[in-house]
């Protein structure tokens, strides 16, 4: 259980007892799926907390901002900027996608060959394309929506909607000039 109240701003802080509760609190709010971060994410708050505490004015009377339920609030926005940071930096490789290499797996040999030619043409036009069509075309093929990834790539969505048919294109002909025709 997480201590309340804390010291006031005229008492020094026990940094310690600070990282003890600050743990406990994102032990709470931290899900079961992403126990590896918990380190970081009081780590983070520690550090949100130590920049609270030096913009209060010096030698300033009152309540500390130290309670249990700041600290728990502190943790919960840490976490969710995690989690907002891990979704915007979120990559996925074409190679280990797991859920096409469940689906190669259950199929024959010479099935399985044509499909990795296909995939090593795919990833090989797709090194040719424009940087900007390139990151176009990936999204749409990893099933982002045109919004969706106008939003991941800061674009409009009218562009990204051009540069995802226009690299579309690009792709299909660089396939068909390699003998894969769809």
């Amino acid at each position: 259980m997480l201590t309340s109240p804390g010291p006031t701003l005229t008492q020094p802080i026990d940094y310690t007892k600070l990282r003890r509760d600050l743990a406990q609190a994102v032990a709470r709010v931290c899900p079961r799926w992403q126990p590896a971060f918990r380190d970081d994410l009081v780590q983070s708050a520690v550090m949100r907390v130590m920049q609270v505490l030096a913009k209060a004015p010096a030698g300033s009377e009152g309540e500390s901002p130290l309670t249990s339920s700041y600290l728990y609030k502190v943790a919960y926005s840490v976490l969710i900027d995690e989690i907002r940071r891990e979704r915007r930096r979120r990559e996925t490789s074409l190679e280990e996608d797991a859920v096409a290499q469940k689906v190669i797996a259950g199929e024959n040999p010479e099935r399985l060959a044509a499909s990795h030619e296909l995939g090593r043409a795919i990833q090989d036009c797709l090194a040719r394309l424009k940087r900007e069509r390139r990151l176009a075309v990936t999204l749409h093929l990893l099933g982002h929506t045109v919004p969706a990834a106008a939003r991941l790539l800061e674009w409009t969505a009218k562009r990204t909607e051009n540069l995802v048919y226009r690299g579309l294109a690009d792709l299909r002909e660089c396939l068909t000039a390699k003998g894969m025709g769809l």
